[in-house]
């Protein structure tokens, strides 16, 4: 039986600064992960970039880690004086070798099969299968088999879902319909980004909406539209053309945004489709049929774009993200439940895990109901991350225990970091 000092259920944006943090404070370890490598949203979910959190932020010392790796890969850059542009595919080579820095062992295509619970405490997980891959030799045998039984003293829940929490049978928050459209992210490339970026200059001169920028000899750029008129879109009359002739179906209208991706010269990512028919993202069917929906606008759009966008013309679907982007599903009952009133008057507690300024961001799928609401700096307490229901798991990311308009604004990537790292050291402290 192999034994740990704390585990982490989920490889994602918490659970790797959890683990990373963990592993650098001393304690022995262990990420298991359902996919065939690390990141999460930003890797599955090509959720770039890291969107910034205020100058006061806490627990940074994972993103600047990654960061700093990212770039030494060459696959980082700063655009719009934020520094967590981050390649997804050079991400999962960063994360792997923070890990193996870290001396943090690594479960890969790996599920939990059970829990043992004694006493309101986790004693033991058992998986699904024999382990594909690992960095820690203490936990690859010669035979290359992995007992089934794994004993740890913390587990931290970062599956985004609340798989443990789930399985712990824990009080959850959620609520019916309390659920945001959900994306399918995905990258185009055989862009023309010179002839691309010199029009777009040329046609959108709202910097607030479409930014571009030469760094270290590459364009970097950015523009949105969106069905919403609390602005004026320049792009607007492109969509109502393609609209009116077929090429674009209404739906694909109501969110559209893409970004430029440190070392691909010739690709854009698209932060859409988003889907707004089927929202509950603990139900597989509305999954399922999301998935399928958004696929085919994802084809529309590249129709679209090689019409209407000049450089577009030899453009291709390069990568389609494996994972939707889902805003929230399952929270957690915590010591501690989060509340919007707690946000928007910044209350300070003892023990903050996130600061954050990070607006209120809730999607909707009606027009006329987006809008981020601008707060001040918040805290988070580590007490929302404690389960109220098992001793010592914790969670970390958006399943916390929130409430649902809190959570929109804390479930942003910087924040997720946060929460793991400062998870992590908490445990780490409480060692005799």
């Amino acid at each position: 039986m192999s034994k740990y000092d704390v585990v982490i259920v989920g490889g994602g944006t918490a659970g790797c600064a959890a683990a990373y943090t963990a592993g650098m404070l001393g304690l022995k370890t262990l990420i298991i992960e359902k996919n065939i490598h690390l990141g999460g949203t930003i890797t599955s979910g090509l959720v770039i970039p890291v969107m910034k959190s205020g100058n006061n932020q806490i627990n940074t010392q994972f993103r600047d880690a990654l960061i700093d790796e990212c770039r030494k890969l060459g696959g980082q850059t700063t655009f719009e004086d934020n520094p967590a542009w981050l390649n997804p595919e050079i991400t999962k080579i960063a994360l792997d070798n923070l890990m193996k820095r870290a001396n943090v062992a690594i479960l890969f295509d790996t599920n939990i099969l059970g829990i043992k619970i004694e006493n309101d405490m986790i004693k033991r997980i058992r998986i699904t299968k024999e382990i594909l891959s690992a960095y820690n030799e203490e936990i690859e045998y010669k035979e290359k088999k992995l007992s089934v039984s794994i004993e740890t003293r913390y587990v931290i829940d970062a599956t985004g879902d609340c798989v443990v929490g789930k399985i712990c049978n824990c009080n959850f928050l959620e609520k019916d319909k309390e659920f945001q459209p959900v994306t399918l992210r995905f990258m185009m490339g055989g862009i023309d980004l010179k002839r691309f970026s010199d029009w777009l200059k040329d046609y959108d001169k709202d910097r607030h909406v479409t930014v571009v920028q030469e760094i270290d000899g590459y364009i970097h750029l950015s523009t949105a539209y969106t069905w919403d008129k609390d602005k004026k879109w320049a792009l607007e009359p492109l969509f109502k053309d393609a609209v009116k002739n077929g090429i674009l179906n209404k739906h694909d209208t109501n969110y559209f945004q893409i970004f430029t991706v440190p070392g691909m010269p010739d690709t854009v990512a698209f932060n859409c489709p988003r889907i707004i028919d089927y929202n509950n993202s603990l139900d597989i069917k509305s999954i399922s049929k999301a998935l399928l929906l958004a696929r085919q606008n994802i084809y529309r759009y590249l129709s679209f774009c090689k019409k209407y966008f000049p450089g577009f013309e030899n453009a291709y679907i390069s990568n389609m993200a494996d994972m939707l982007g889902i805003r929230v599903s399952r929270r957690i009952k915590g010591k501690y439940i989060y509340t919007i009133d707690d946000l928007k008057s910044g209350k300070k507690f003892e023990h903050p895990v996130v600061i954050s300024d990070y607006p209120v961001d809730i999607h909707s799928n009606k027009r006329k109901k987006e809008g981020l609401q601008k707060v001040q700096d918040y805290q988070l307490p580590l007490e929302s991350l404690m389960s109220a229901d098992i001793e010592n798991l914790f969670v970390a990311g958006r399943c916390l225990s929130a409430d649902f308009l809190s959570q929109g604004a804390l479930r942003v990537q910087g924040s997720c970091f946060s929460m793991g790292e400062g998870v992590a050291k908490y445990i780490a402290s409480q060692r005799v």
